[in-house]
């Protein structure tokens, strides 16, 4: 039996920019990618600290060093630029192996830059 089980987070990291009329998407810094082992492509969920929004979209790389995080087509609407977020991603795995599994945190400052 597999099981869904946090993967990642890149816990409360500024909105940065909020592009309503692109195809969708979040933009996440590639040193940030790098260290919350997340790829292009990849399927996450942000959570919204501010207004409580939850929404799923996809990873697309960002300027490495640029503490760019940007919402993308009608993801936009669910964010404003400086608002805090929560960026997760769960990977499905086999219960005894999840069971082990220690998922990657990372906690950026608040200019999106790592600790």
């Amino acid at each position: 039996m597999q099981i869904q089980v946090l993967k990642s987070k890149i816990h409360r990291v500024k909105i940065t920019q909020a592009e309503l009329h692109y195809v969708g998407s979040i933009t996440i810094d590639e040193d940030l990618m790098d260290a919350a082992n997340l790829i292009a492509n990849e399927k996450v969920q942000i959570v919204n600290v501010n207004n409580g929004e939850r929404l799923e979209t996809y990873v697309i790389k960002g300027e490495r060093g640029s503490g760019e995080v940007c919402l993308n087509g009608p993801a936009a609407r669910k964010a404003q630029v400086g608002d805090i977020v929560i960026i997760i991603s769960y990977a499905g795995m086999e219960l005894e192996e999840a069971k082990n599994y220690t998922p990657k945190l990372i906690f950026p400052d608040e200019q999106n830059k790592l600790i």
